[in-house]
């Protein structure tokens, strides 16, 4: 599938699940900003496809990356993320949010898994009981968090 015929609005996404659903496939959500996409970020995002027969990872529009990370982010505008995000083979669906969290999203699309990496625990994840409410699994993925958007643009600054 190209790329950019991964990434759905979320009515598209929302009919797209129902239908994988149907088929018997499960669902796996990541999120984040992928402002500056790296080696943890990928490694985070084959974990979680680990975890269902579908990844679905949710991206952060410019307005609540700026919210999140502060004045000059991000980087690069919410559909270049998603597009590099949506050409990584794991990845089968990416849909680019408004919201400060993910929690909206969350109960409306009721994945199977919500995946966080590995900067939190079980009892950390911040939508641990939006997930739970409905019925949902949490897993904590990835590599250790050694890997920073914010240490690479410190580097690139530097040089």
């Amino acid at each position: 599938m190209r790329a950019g015929a991964k990434i759905l609005d979320e009515s598209a996404l929302a009919a797209q699940m129902r239908a994988d659903r149907e088929a018997g496939l499960t669902h796996a959500f990541a999120n984040g900003c992928f402002d500056l996409l790296h080696v943890g970020h990928t490694r985070y995002l084959t974990a979680a496809k680990a975890e269902a027969d579908r990844l679905i990872v949710a991206i952060n529009d410019d307005a609540s990356v700026e919210t999140l990370k502060g004045r000059g982010r991000p980087i690069m505008p919410a559909r270049e993320r998603a597009e590099l995000v949506a050409a990584l083979a794991d990845v089968d669906y990416v849909v680019i949010f408004p919201d400060a969290t993910v929690e909206r999203l969350l109960d409306t699309l009721r994945p199977d898994v919500h995946c966080k990496g590995t900067d939190y625990t079980v009892d950390t994840v911040p939508e641990r009981d939006i997930v739970r409410a409905y019925g949902g699994r949490l897993a904590i993925v990835g590599d250790p968090k050694d890997h920073a958007t914010r240490d690479l643009i410190a580097r690139i600054k530097q040089s």
